[in-house]
């Protein structure tokens, strides 16, 4: 029975065996071009929520930041400031917070890897296997 498949497979021609071999090798770079958008679109998703976070978050803390430094600038004026002095305090205690924030999100986009990661190990492990069939 086994000698059957083994003469089974011996009768192809080489023409054949190359003729499959590159069917096979087309069928497996497709497989990896596949695997490939999918993995770029999920980290590309991944970045793009992290970037709508980040905007909404500030548009919203930006909002309260204003009442709440109106009322700031309000109290020190009152509490014998001049406005200007009072305006400049505030103003650069916000700036300060601002520039620090706008840190935290750069350095947070900038941990996310971006290339296809298991895609090129299994394009590593195909051209092995291919270098393998044609070797």
């Amino acid at each position: 029975m086994m000698h059957d498949a083994q003469a089974g497979r011996d009768e192809r021609s080489l023409g054949e065996l190359f003729g499959d071999l590159t069917r096979e090798i087309s069928t497996l770079v497709r497989q990896e071009a596949t695997l490939a958008k999918t993995e770029i679109t999920q980290k590309v998703s991944h970045v793009g929520k992290d970037v709508g976070m980040l905007a909404a978050g500030g548009a919203v803390a930006y909002a309260g930041l204003l009442a709440i430094v109106a009322a700031v600038i309000i109290g020190l004026a009152n509490a014998g400031l001049p406005w200007w002095a009072a305006a400049l305090l505030v103003g650069i205690v916000v700036a300060g917070t601002g520039g620090f924030l706008v840190q935290r999100g750069i350095s947070a986009l900038k941990q996310e890897d971006l290339a296809p990661r298991e895609t090129i190990e299994t394009v590593k492990e195909d051209t092995q296997w291919a270098r393998r069939q044609i070797g």
